[in-house]
């Protein structure tokens, strides 16, 4: 019987960094051999990628964050059918670009819903999986978004939605990704994200190393 894989989620605010050490560290772990899947939530399948065009278009300015939050676990639920559970069965480590954790801090916090709705559709739509270790990216609200910003300015088809949220909004979801880590710290990883890509890499690696 194989054995289960490892599910690595990386998390943080907007501009963080996190996709590409995310990037790194799958490079890292296929050169030492290891079958990797990467995912991002939103998205991760086709279906998954339809509803993160909705949910990340700026356009959709009239987009409630009831709808926002049950498209989020919508597109996660079709991830985790599809692709996650299937590729830990399989013995793969897993590496995803955001899971529930953001859910929790960006609509449970920072649009004011709840953790206990959050942890309820959790349930439903992952049906107990949880990451055997988070990474969270950490930076401040105004150093990412100047980030992401310079980012989109580069690309042809921008998914600005939750960056044009305004900077309250984000220093929350910061707040929310610390007290996150202070809570639970065995899971929840804090990292430097205002280092070189280099260091924070580093950082990244020692904390997968003993998985």
């Amino acid at each position: 019987m194989t054995a289960r894989g490892r599910f690595i989620t990386f998390e943080g605010p907007e501009g963080s960094g996190k996709s590409t050490q995310l990037r790194l560290l799958g490079e890292r772990l296929r050169n030492a051999g290891r079958d990797v899947l990467e995912t991002q939530e939103p998205g991760g399948t086709p279906i998954g990628t339809q509803i993160r065009h909705v949910l990340l278009d700026a356009k959709n300015r009239e987009l409630c964050p009831t709808a926002e939050l049950l498209l989020m676990f919508a597109s996660r639920a079709q991830n985790v059918d599809q692709a996650i559970l299937p590729a830990l069965s399989a013995g793969r480590t897993v590496l995803s670009d955001r899971f529930t954790d953001s859910t929790l801090v960006y609509q449970g916090v920072g649009r004011g819903l709840g953790a206990e709705v959050v942890y309820e559709l959790d349930r439903i739509a992952c049906r107990g999986l949880v990451p055997d270790l988070t990474l969270v990216i950490d930076i401040d609200a105004e150093t990412g978004l100047a980030r992401a910003r310079r980012r989109s300015l580069r690309t042809e088809d921008p998914e600005t939605r939750m960056e044009e949220q305004e900077v309250g909004f984000h220093r929350r979801v910061r707040e929310a990704y610390r007290q996150l880590a202070a809570d639970e710290p065995r899971r929840v990883r804090l990292i430097d994200g205002s280092q070189t890509r280099e260091a924070v890499a580093e950082q990244v690696w020692q904390a997968v190393e003993p998985l």
